[in-house]
């Protein structure tokens, strides 16, 4: 029962994780710039990305954490 209980939790946690990740701007986004210069800097969310960012950390700390317990439980 406990097992089952914490493999829905992972599974939610896990499909949580990847919309976290997905929304989050790529790297890329910046190649822009050489040729466009603050345009493309002005009209970014900056705010959005720290934050998007701090909740994929989190979210992967919670993804370690759960692989581990569900690995003891089982």
């Amino acid at each position: 029962m406990v097992g089952t209980v914490l493999t829905v939790i992972y599974l939610v946690l896990c499909i949580i994780l990847i919309a976290s990740v997905l929304l989050q701007s790529g790297r890329s986004a910046g190649l822009g710039a050489i040729a466009g210069g603050a345009q493309s800097l002005v009209g970014k969310k900056k705010g959005l990305d720290e934050k998007l960012s701090k909740v994929t950390t989190y979210l992967a700390i919670g993804f370690m954490l759960f692989t581990i317990v569900l690995v003891v439980v089982n």
